[in-house]
């Protein structure tokens, strides 16, 4: 009974920074391959000629085996444990598959036909393959935060700080990006692909270099052997169905992700496109949000945390976004300029929603443990089904223009070109982000968070 209560008293403490680090870098190589998949798989696409209609068809085939892989991964981390195991599996897929969404379409050189359809097929093959990999590091990776201890201000800090290195990740991807858009030419099909084989090759050797320290510098999570005698008694489904704050904590977090991931996805074509911005915009733009993400993300470690501060940064961050998704609806491009400083702000948005989304997680699981990977698993399924749909949707209208037949002509006659980039750059996030305020507001976050980290990270 003792030993008991030093190993639950040992598990409160405040974890260390090497610790926090440790587990921080663990999703390195998921976040630099999605950095690159939500920016530049749709202008990739579009760009080797696939029409956008059957790129969405390869986002979605994606989204969809990635959605469904979370939900079988959940459940299995659930009944075996071994996360590390399950994260270093996830990532070799990962790294093997990645290259061959951006590497041009092997199988179309195999079979020697370059048909429309059989590159999509083989694109939405391997765009499958890699989100399943993706799925099971992201799920194996999450659902550690809440075995690795239970002090809740640790939780919250482990969020922040994997979400600070998914923006060291993206940034990595935009700095590798501008030099080789810069270096390499691409003034044929060949050239295309070739620009964006280098960028998938060099971010998987950097997400994997990453890899390797996270499996060597962090223990395996000994909380999932079991809690106060709790064992491994899995917990069923139906417990979190019964309880509200799953329904509200999914919904916040599936329109967290839409508004990261949809803003994400139309950022270059934005930028490009509707804007006439310099082709460095591309990278410029982004580097901008994801550098003060960062900043956020780390500030946002150094504080004591309440069910009252998670939402009320969470709503901060939300009604931020409403107003850059209405700034963006109408900027027009004499005034493009103006995008460099949205950016900050939205990357201050960004980091408020997803370190407080994401730890409302570990606030809705506490000390369920033994259920902690369905949940994480469930929440992802919600959010990668409908990224898939609404990706789906607004690329099935991307050649529908309302008001001007084209961004030049809109711009020439001094009207704002109302396009399908700029509702869902715009508008969805903005939607969203409100909608997710509207249901935060009616959470009851009523639980004891504790000190914070034993040695601040900025100190």
């Amino acid at each position: 009974m003792g030993n008991s209560s030093e190993d639950d008293d040992s598990f409160t403490k405040p974890l260390g920074r090497l610790s926090v680090f440790y587990y921080g870098i663990g999703h390195m190589l998921n976040d630099i391959t999605a950095s690159c998949w939500f920016t530049y798989l749709l202008i990739f696409l579009t760009d080797i000629g696939l029409s956008p209609r059957e790129a969405a068809i390869v986002m979605l085939s994606g989204q969809i085996a990635d959605g469904f892989a979370t939900i079988f991964t959940g459940e299995l981390i659930d009944r075996f444990g071994h996360f590390k195991i399950w994260h270093g599996a996830g990532s070799v897929l990962v790294a093997i598959s990645f290259s061959s969404v951006f590497g041009g379409c092997l199988p179309c050189t195999i079979f020697g036909t370059w048909s429309l359809t059989f590159q999509t097929v083989s694109y939405s093959t391997f765009a499958a393959i890699f989100n399943v990999g993706w799925a099971v590091t992201q799920v194996a990776h999450m659902s550690m935060v809440n075995c690795i201890t239970l002090n809740s201000t640790s939780r919250v800090v482990l969020a922040s700080c994997r979400n600070a290195f998914t923006m060291v990740a993206s940034l990595s991807l935009y700095a590798v990006a501008l030099v080789v858009f810069n270096v390499v030419g691409a003034k044929s099909h060949a050239g295309i692909e070739n620009q964006y084989r280098w960028i998938a090759y060099i971010s998987i050797f950097i997400g994997c270099c990453f890899v390797v320290l996270f499996l060597f510098g962090t223990q395996e999570p000994r909380l999932k052997i079991g809690v106060q005698g709790s064992g491994n008694a899995r917990i069923s489904w139906i417990y979190w169905f019964k309880r509200v704050l799953y329904y509200q904590v999914a919904l916040v977090y599936m329109l967290t992700r839409l508004v990261v991931n949809v803003s994400q996805a139309y950022l270059a074509f934005y930028v490009i496109n509707d804007l006439q911005m310099g082709q460095s915009a591309k990278a410029l733009v982004p580097a901008i949000i994801y550098i003060f993400s960062f900043i956020v993300s780390v500030s946002l470690q150094e504080i004591a945390w309440t069910g009252h501060r998670l939402k009320a940064y969470y709503t901060a961050g939300g009604i931020i976004w409403v107003f850059c998704g209405a700034a963006i609806l109408i900027l027009p491009q004499r005034m493009s300029g103006f995008m460099y400083l949205l950016s900050v702000f939205i990357g201050v948005a960004n980091a408020l929603m997803m370190v407080t989304g994401v730890s409302m997680q570990s606030v809705l699981i506490d000390r369920d443990l033994n259920g902690c990977a369905f949940v994480c698993g469930s929440l992802s399924f919600l959010d990668k089904i409908s990224c898939g749909i609404a990706l789906y949707i607004l690329q099935s209208y991307q050649n529908i223009h309302t008001g001007s037949s084209s961004p030049v002509q809109a711009i020439n006659s001094n009207h704002i070109y109302f396009s399908v980039t700029r509702f869902g750059l715009g508008l969805v996030p903005a939607f969203c982000s409100l909608m997710a305020v509207a249901v935060t507001y009616t959470m009851k976050l009523q639980h004891h968070f504790s000190k914070p980290l034993v040695e601040p990270l900025l100190a």
